[in-house]
């Protein structure tokens, strides 16, 4: 059976060679979400003591104010970011559709990274030449897939890095909403093959800003604030918290 557990989960991420005056201090907040410790270096808590498990069956929505740690969250069960403390135990083959460029060798080649990025999730290279003319295909990228990726715009990086990760059938599927599919047309094609592996995937944990989607595709949420959790349970209980913790904003700050 596919699962996610967290037991006390944190992470700290140092920023190196940081200004640590004031002003620096608050945009690494504000971007970050977590809280800043300083001794000598600068340190964000992006996530702070999370205990909480994901079963299979669950489609969880991460919700929370801009840098609450919602992309973090991801990041980290993807294992993109190991632990400063606690455990992520998780049971299942995994496919993140987080941003584009991310575990991309910008000097190699489109068919390069395809065959590099489908590795790293479990695919063996034979099946992923035997599929090289249908990932083309999705792509439209034609004879761009013989250049350095580093030669692609946003979204055309945004195209190879979808049709990459949604190579295989995933157990667990970690989806950003925020995540842009380009053009109109290739964004239709990019949501019909997102719901498809939506449908077919064994748990399901998507970070969104809007409640519509959470209520339509999920049936947990998670509530994050400044990198802690304040909320985990079926999705009404969730956005009533979350609609409280709005009405104690004040001009972007907590009463």
């Amino acid at each position: 059976m596919s699962h996610i557990h967290l037991n006390k989960l944190s992470l700290h991420l140092p920023i190196f060679d940081a200004d640590s005056r004031l002003l620096r201090q608050v945009i690494f907040k504000r971007r970050t979400g977590g809280e800043l410790s300083i001794d000598g270096n600068v340190v964000v808590k992006a996530l702070e003591d999370i205990t909480l498990s994901i079963e299979e069956g669950d489609r969880v929505g991460i919700v929370g104010h801009n840098g609450a740690g919602k992309s973090t969250m991801l990041r980290a069960l993807a294992g993109v970011y190991a632990p400063t403390s606690g455990t992520i135990e998780v049971d299942g083959k995994i496919s993140a559709l987080l941003s584009p460029g991310l575990g991309m060798d910008m000097e190699d080649n489109g068919f390069e990274n395809i065959i590099n990025i489908g590795v790293m999730l479990g695919l063996t290279v034979k099946e992923l030449q035997s599929r090289k003319d249908e990932i083309a295909e999705f792509t439209e990228l034609g004879e761009y897939l013989a250049l350095p990726v580093r030669t692609y715009s946003a979204g055309m990086l945004l195209r190879l890095a979808f049709a990459a990760v949604t190579i295989i059938e995933p157990d667990i599927l970690l989806l950003d909403e925020g995540l842009g599919a380009g053009d109109a047309r290739f964004a239709k094609r990019a949501q019909d093959r997102a719901n498809g592996l939506m449908a077919r995937a064994r748990i399901l944990v998507i970070a969104s800003h809007s409640e519509a989607i959470v209520k339509d595709l999920c049936n947990k949420a998670m509530l994050l604030e400044q990198g802690r959790l304040v909320a985990y349970g079926d999705v009404p209980s969730v956005f009533e918290a979350y609609n409280k913790l709005n009405d104690e904003h004040v001009g972007g700050e907590i009463k």
